[in-house]
């Protein structure tokens, strides 16, 4: 057999093809009806030996390679994406993509033919992003063909690991946000929960990330420069998206949006399927255009060619990038257009499909009973107002009917604590933009007022402004007429009562005093002035407008998660920190007023991706010494690895694999950065979105400690005191937030002037890996040792990445901060290395800080002058290290205590020096690490989704 090397220069020969066509096309029919009729020959697996299902075999009901082949080969020849001459890889990537899609169609399909015959409920998730991966070795692992594709494409010239290496990751997601949601929708299909995803396919994704001498640069993704095989057009299911017009009004009171500019939504389905189940479900993708009416042709032969596709250019720019600079009002504009769009075309898919399933006799109130909706964070709240916008304005219901059937329709996810990314749209852009919308959410805001004053009363204006200025979503907003109204006739009648009270104070029962003289007479107001006299000094209308009055210099806001909260039946948290910082400080107000409302739901990752496909040398360890592969689902049977932590076998396997995906992981940084690193060092890895928060500056000036005190030893001394360490770093900085880009160009200054200074050697390495995407992700984190994970303390909702490092025995550094608390609790606190302060001191530290009190250790000192001497290049650092002085100011006064928690973080390195001396003490480590991350599968995530928000349940296909 030849190479993939020598066959990519031979040509893929039609003969090749016809001869096995017949077989091709019964290869399909297979495809379609679950069926092998390609080969006799099948191999039973122990677990299926047995198992029969209506008189077949499980096992026969899969295709075998030469299936495989045979499909490949067709859609190589019959669904071409490349000229018929040669079959190189890419060709190879897409004609096996193909294949493995016709499954995934036929299953999709199966899956909601069952549920429209059903009438099932269905949960809806809508998020801005889905951080996917690549899809190739995910799908044929979940549909247990690996060996059949691994052997299927080495008859055809070619090894499967290469033909996976040729898809680009799907540039639609950016952070944990988006990897969140793609591990939900892996577990969703998996448990056999009915449920969508909703989202936008966007053309350029966020940026692809170059690093060059000058630190990050940003370049547009080309991932749909060749086309995507997963997915697939409906050019039949598309929505009218409306922006800017006028609300006009019927002479039946009836309201109509009208005007304004049309768009196009078309939607774009992948199938996602779950693991060992015929259950797929989809990803609908929203892509934008307009008619082909709105081309101006006239303008276009005139020349005026910019004119002429200025409206089809508008629409599409909606879905050309994630997350778009909204430094300029155009940006904001773009940003909000996005939003809205997601939520406007789900809406009516999903309304669509609810009157379709119903047939005639549509009870709008059954629709929660039907549908869930979750929007993941604050980017979908938009499909509050408008749910309730194509309930009045479309299906004519009334205000009460629809406020009632949207709040128990939607629930919230919250990812952050953050004040700056719980967002809040300027009301001049939104009442532009969407004119009716703003109607609605003034009504929703009046609604809460009139709630707020239910609660809390009228007689303390003071208590009142404090409540609403904490709990309105229209920030710095005039409150209602009514509600004015009703305030001052509230202050009215207060004054009155007093005026009563004084009046019965000042009397005696059954006595009539009377003046014993004119001149006590005169000195005495009578009844009508004294009545007049007080409501004129107290004036209620004055003191009810100049109390809730409007600040003039400040800007007119609507604040997003209010508006989710309220608007929603459940809110919940994404850790256990987390949501107690959700109630106790974000939404404190509304946790009081509606208890009921707040949950915890502790994120978690899929096993499947996460160690199963990514990690297959130890994952069948783990299948060995737990008995199964059933950990894969159920992640409880870990646990079993901890009977075995001490046993030298267990130990041996673990450490071999382990540096087996060393190895490849330092292949890989050659690669991609061109350093030869050890595999013997220790690799210690901070891989996740550059912030400020998440402290990646903390490790880097840990690392340039580290290094000046190698620097002042022997060659002798160094060796003695410091394990070996690659230090590893990626992630990308959003390309307006400049500081997160001065501390990527600080590492990549930091690692050329240690890589290549010949004292250190290979005692210290700092890499950073471009682009950082799934992909990257899924060969650094196999092959970690010890991970980062050392936000400030109460910052960090929940991270992700740092349940794949505990699942691939990897041990973390960190805070007690966001899932960091309850993987330390279930992995052992021996077993964690645990630096910093708590969340309930940082208030108190910043507080010290502005008072001028905090003393800097003399290590952090030594290290910012160390910066600032140009060891590291000519670059000017001043700005960077000055965020990290002074007491207040905006960009100062180290906000996120980089120098309070400096020596802790040090002195916690100095302890996992020691430990990693001690392999077999390490390793034991690292195999509790993996047993204890058995609560963080997203399979467990989900069922309580399913079971406490959605009230969905799983629906077994026949």
């Amino acid at each position: 057999m030849r190479s993939a090397a020598e066959n990519q220069a031979v040509p893929f020969s039609l003969p090749l093809v016809i001869e096995d066509l017949s077989l091709s096309f019964v290869c399909r029919c297979y495809l379609g009806s679950g069926r092998n009729v390609a080969s006799k020959k099948h191999t039973k697996t122990p677990a299926l030996e047995e198992e029969e299902q209506g008189g077949v075999a499980l096992d026969a009901l899969r295709p075998d390679s030469a299936s495989v082949a045979s499909s490949i080969k067709y859609h190589a020849e019959f669904t071409p994406s490349f000229s018929p001459e040669l079959f190189e890889l890419p060709k190879a990537y897409y004609a096996t993509a193909e294949s493995v899609r016709d499954m995934l169609i036929t299953n999709w399909n199966t899956t909601y033919d069952y549920y429209e015959k059903m009438n099932v409920k269905q949960a809806y998730y809508l998020s801005m992003e889905y951080l996917q991966g690549r899809a190739l070795l995910n799908a044929i692992g979940n549909l247990e063909l690996t060996g059949a594709y691994a052997e299927a494409l080495r008859k055809l010239g070619h090894n499967l690991e290469d033909v996976a290496k040729q898809e680009p990751d799907a540039a639609l997601g950016n952070g944990g946000l988006g990897r969140l949601a793609s591990c939900f929708l892996d577990s969703m299909a998996t448990l056999n929960y009915p449920a969508w995803g909703y989202g936008l396919r966007y053309r350029y994704g966020l940026f692809k990330q170059l690093i060059t001498k000058d630190g990050q640069e940003e370049v547009a993704e080309n991932w749909l420069e060749m086309g995507n095989p997963w997915e697939i057009v409906r050019n039949d299911i598309s929505y009218l998206v409306k922006f800017y017009g006028e609300v006009v009004q019927g002479p039946d009171g009836k309201k109509e949006w009208v005007g304004g500019e049309d768009i196009i939504a078309v939607a774009y389905d992948v199938p996602i399927p779950g693991y060992k189940t015929k259950t797929t479900i989809n990803l609908r993708l929203w892509s934008t255009k307009v008619s082909a009416e709105l081309f101006d042709l006239r303008a276009f032969n005139a020349g005026q060619h910019a004119k002429a596709y200025e409206a089809l250019k508008r629409a599409e720019k909606i879905c050309y990038i994630l997350y778009p600079g909204d430094e300029s009002d155009e940006g904001k504009t773009l940003r909000l257009k996005q939003q809205y769009t997601l939520c406007s075309a789900s809406l009516q898919d999903i309304i669509a499909r609810f009157e379709r399933r119903s047939g005639e006799s549509i009870n709008w109130d059954k629709f929660p009973e039907k549908v869930a909706v979750q929007m993941n964070d604050t980017h979908p709240t938009l499909c509050i107002p408008e749910l309730i916008r194509v309930l009045i304005d479309v299906k004519g219901l009334s205000w009460k009917e629809a406020w009632g059937i949207t709040q128990r329709t939607v629930a919230y996810t919250n990812h952050t604590v953050l004040p700056e990314a719980l967002e809040k749209w300027s009301l001049n852009l939104l009442q532009q933009l969407l004119p009716r919308h703003v109607e609605i959410i003034r009504m929703i805001d009046e609604e809460l007022i009139n709630t707020i004053i239910e609660e809390y009363g009228s007689e303390d204006l003071e208590l009142l402004k404090e409540k609403l200025k904490q709990m309105r979503i229209l920030d710095n907003i005039e409150l209602p007429s009514a509600v004015l109204d009703s305030l001052v006739k509230s202050q009215e009648s207060l004054v009155n009562y007093s005026v009563e009270e004084e009046e019965e104070e000042n009397s005696e029962p059954n006595e009539v005093k009377k003046p014993t003289n004119k001149e006590d007479e005169a000195k005495k107001p009578n009844d009508k002035d004294k009545k007049t006299e007080v409501p004129k000094a107290e004036n209620p209308e004055k003191k009810v407008k100049s109390t809730f009055e409007p600040d003039p210099k400040q800007p007119k806001l609507v604040r997003m998660a209010n508006l989710c909260v309220v608007g929603g039946h459940a809110v919940n948290g994404v850790a256990e920190i987390h949501s107690d910082i959700v109630k106790k400080e974000v939404f404190n107000d509304f946790y009081k007023l509606w208890p009921e409302k707040f949950q915890n739901k502790t994120n978690g990752v899929t096993p499947r991706r996460w160690i199963g496909f990514c990690n297959p040398e130890l994952s069948k360890i783990i299948t060995k010494w737990t008995g199964s592969d059933d950990w894969l689902i159920n992640t409880e049977k870990l646990v079993e690895l901890r009977k075995f932590a001490d046993n030298e076998e267990l130990q041996s396997q673990w450490r071999e694999a382990k540096m087996n995906n060393k190895k490849k992981l330092v292949s890989f940084l050659k690669e991609k950065t061109g350093y030869v690193l050890s595999p013997d060092a220790m690799f210690d890895v901070q891989i996740k979105r550059i912030h400020e928060y998440k402290r990646q500056l903390l490790n880097i000036l840990g690392i340039v400690y580290r290094y000046k005190k190698m620097k002042e030893m022997s060659a002798a001394e160094r060796k003695e005191k410091f394990v070996p360490r690659v230090c590893i770093f990626g992630g990308k900085a959003f390309s307006t937030y400049v500081q997160a880009k001065r501390i990527v160009k600080f590492i990549t200054d930091v690692g050329a002037t240690i890589n290549h200074d010949p004292e250190i050697g290979d005692l210290l390495k700092v890499v950073f890996v471009p682009d950082y995407n799934v992909s990257v992700a899924e060969v650094l984190i196999p092959g970690s040792e010890l991970s980062q994970h050392i936000s400030t303390a109460g910052m960090e909702a929940s991270g992700t990445s740092n349940m794949k490092f505990a699942m691939n025995g990897c041990i973390l550094i960190g805070t007690l901060d966001g899932a960091n608390v309850e993987i330390r609790q279930e992995v052992g606190e021996n077993n964690f290395f645990l630096f910093g302060a708590h969340a309930h001191e940082i208030a108190a530290l910043r507080k010290e800080r502005a008072e001028g009190k905090f003393v800097p250790d003399p290590r952090f000192e030594e290290v910012k002058a160390f910066v600032r001497s140009g060891v590291f290049g000519p670059y000017n650092y001043d700005e960077l290290m000055g965020s990290l002085e002074g007491n207040e100011g905006y960009g100062r006064a180290d906000y996120f205590l980089v120098g309070k928690d400096f020596p802790s973080y040090i002195e916690c390195q100095e302890k996992v020096d020691e430990a990693y001396r001690d392999q077999k003490s390490w390793t034991k480590m690292s195999i509790l690490n993996t047993a204890g991350s058995f609560k963080f599968s997203s399979d467990r995530t989900i069922h309580q989704y399913a079971r406490d928000i959605w009230m969905i349940e799983p629906i077994m296909l026949p």
